[in-house]
């Protein structure tokens, strides 16, 4: 089945400043779930400007406790979610030039029993040029759990819109440190 989140926020700061923002958002003491980010590959194409990075985040295992200590006939397809961390791919499209930058993440960890995708841009704003768009759609969906296929997918989609949240907060903070107050109108 699965299950969407689509968020939308407009950051009232120049498109620069929040990119770099977004790049050093993690780890973060506000968001202890994320451990580590690290940049895995990183390159330029000298004919568009467009800057390709690759990171991997390691994470916390979140998942309730409950649903990782069972065991028994009818548990062990979920025996995966035993796992301590769980590793994201992320890959970004930096564009200067069009003041764009497109990322894409999955998640490497439970790739026989969970897809989770999500795409997101931060554009230069329509409503004003000073300010920065940023619109992410994410997708989970949970297989051979059986009945905890919908109870995990509900977990995780309240987790991942909570975790959008924090994220948007996180950025709002560092912004604010680094830039001083909003830009107006």
């Amino acid at each position: 089945m699965g299950v969407t989140v689509d968020v939308h926020e407009v950051f009232k700061y120049p498109f620069e400043q929040v990119v770099a923002s977004f790049l050093r958002k993690y780890p973060n003491p506000m968001d202890k779930n994320v451990i580590s980010v690290k940049t895995v590959e990183e390159k330029k194409d000298v004919s568009t400007g467009i800057i390709y990075r690759k990171r991997i985040a390691v994470c916390q295992n979140v998942v309730p406790e409950i649903l990782r200590k069972h065991s028994g006939d009818c548990w062990k397809k979920v025996n995966i979610l035993k796992v301590p961390n769980v590793q994201l791919e992320e890959e970004s499209w930096f564009n200067p030039q069009e003041r764009n930058m497109a990322i894409r993440s999955h998640c490497l960890t439970w790739t026989q029993y969970a897809s989770m995708k999500e795409e997101s841009v931060f554009r230069e704003s329509i409503e004003n040029p000073n300010w920065t768009e940023f619109i992410q759609k994410g997708r989970i969906s949970i297989t051979g759990a059986g009945f905890l296929n919908c109870v995990l997918e509900t977990f995780a989609s309240t987790f991942l819109r909570q975790g959008a949240q924090k994220g948007i907060r996180i950025m709002e903070m560092l912004l604010k440190e680094q830039c001083g107050a909003p830009l107006a109108e």
